[in-house]
């Protein structure tokens, strides 16, 4: 093989000195009236007018690399790429029908391809031999190869997943990693050419896109698609639902992870089958339970129970008619020094019955807190209806001291029992020197974040005044 390539080599040297002497021999010759001829050495030595540059151009375009001279005379100029003669002087040497001779002696490549990288050599055959070099670098568009090939990975919970992509192009790409969400959109991850995710999750799950740039064209992208294997996941809408007989009750469970997972719901341990008064619904991952013309047998503990091949799992649901738990809505700051106007929503289908309202005052400083005695109210509901399913209740809690933190609890009775305690409500009276619009408690109540900002400093004077400790303040806010 290698006497075959110098064997060629040296035919082809051999070939372009023939022609050039045969241009040359063969080459009219003009005298001058000075009685010299044209074939006599130049009086002035040719020299080169373009200079030698870097040349970077995209693969398939068409690169043009200059080669001027002044004075060249009857000297012949050679295009070469390492020892390939390409062209002499307008005579094209390459069989490469790509390369071709423009201008006065420009080289023009026509659709460059990655191994037409290199230098390329302009030389003047005079006896020194001066040449001009450029070098041209081929450009190439970043390509993705994701594996596997189907962009699919399956995974079970709790094991380590790596994904992977492989970008070629030159420059050498970049690559980066995102989680598409079709909601808050892409999510940066990595820039590597693998992700490795570790005790995976149902949360993992999704769609994985690695993208190739390398400032040549477009970035290009593939999706990965991965998929976790894992018992099934249950969440519940609502752990306590409200119900009152006569009315139609819905209960849902979501399945998370796998979706071809059986779902099963029972009462009180015992299975569940529709009837002409419960009917049971998948759509997706929700499934519900719907419960018409509600009786007192219908009451209890309820259970949706979703099972695969990897596992079980239960979650539980209480349907009762006693009333929801107290909801507060009224603001924590008081507008008046010595008593408070305590509102809260119920969640109750009967009328209340009868409400129990407890308070006490918190005794409290930087590093000290000491709760009070409790006060206990029973009240005759007054309610206001503000929907089919809730009441909407109100009580003014007087004789309170100024500048003073206090604490509040609800429950509520209708014809089903007692509801749970409600969480504790916080609330403060004013000092004398604090003065407030009449809809000031309204305002600070339903702020939000960016009023909380804006009204930050005067809310550290109220902090001053009502001796209220800071990190109290930050919990309101």
């Amino acid at each position: 093989m290698t006497l075959v390539w110098y064997t060629r080599q040296r035919l082809m040297w051999f070939t372009v000195l023939s022609l050039l002497l045969i241009f040359q021999l063969f080459r009219p010759v003009k005298s001058f009236p000075n009685g010299s001829f044209e074939n006599d050495p130049p009086t002035v030595a040719p020299k080169f007018l373009s200079r030698g540059h870097l040349y970077k151009v995209i693969v398939g375009e068409t690169i043009e690399l200059p080669c001027k001279v002044q004075n060249l005379g009857s000297f012949v100029l050679l295009w070469r790429k390492g020892s390939s003669v390409l062209t002499a002087g307008h005579l094209k040497i390459t069989r490469d029908p790509r390369f071709k001779i423009v201008g006065d002696y420009n080289l023009q490549i026509n659709g460059v391809k990655t191994q037409d990288a290199g230098d390329y050599i302009c030389q003047l055959g005079d006896q020194e031999n001066r040449d001009q070099v450029h070098t041209v670098e081929i450009l190439v568009p970043p390509t993705l190869r994701a594996l596997p090939h189907n962009g699919q990975v399956t995974a079970r919970k709790g094991s380590t997943v790596t994904l992977e992509c492989k970008a070629s192009g030159n420059p050498v790409p970049t690559i980066y990693w995102f989680k598409k969400d079709v909601f808050s959109g892409p999510t940066h991850l990595s820039d590597s050419s693998t992700l490795i995710l570790e005790n995976v999750d149902r949360h993992h799950a999704g769609i994985y896109q690695c993208s190739a740039d390398n400032g040549v064209k477009e970035r290009v992208s593939m999706d990965i698609q991965l998929t976790i294997l894992s018992p099934p996941e249950i969440t519940v809408e609502k752990s306590w639902v409200h119900a009152a007989e006569g009315y139609d009750v819905e209960l849902v469970c979501i399945v998370h992870g796998d979706v071809n997972s059986e779902m099963m719901w029972y009462q009180n341990s015992f299975l569940l089958d529709p009837t002409d008064r419960r009917s049971m619904y998948p759509r997706d991952d929700r499934y519900s339970l719907i419960i018409r013309n509600f009786q007192s047998s219908d009451f209890g503990n309820y259970s949706c129970v979703a099972d695969n091949a990897l596992g079980r799992t239960k979650k539980y649901i209480e349907v009762s008619g006693r009333p929801g738990p107290a909801d507060f809505i009224s603001p924590a700051l008081s507008g008046t020094l010595d008593h408070y106007n305590l509102t809260w929503t119920i969640e109750s289908i009967p009328p209340l019955e009868e409400v129990k309202l407890l308070y006490r005052r918190l005794l409290m400083n930087e590093t000290y807190q000491h709760p009070g005695k409790w006060h206990e109210f029973h009240i005759k509901p007054i309610a206001i209806r503000s929907d089919s399913t809730h009441y909407l209740m109100s009580y003014v809690i007087k004789n309170l001291e100024h500048n003073a933190v206090y604490e509040a609890i609800v429950q509520a009775r209708n014809k089903y029992g007692w509801n749970e305690i409600s969480d504790i409500h916080q609330f403060y009276t004013r000092n004398h020197d604090l003065l407030f619009d009449l809809d000031m408690e309204y305002k600070m109540g339903t702020s939000t974040a960016t009023t909380n900002n804006a009204s930050f400093g005067k809310l550290i004077s109220i902090v001053s005044i009502l001796c209220i400790p800071m990190k109290v303040l930050l919990n309101l806010m």
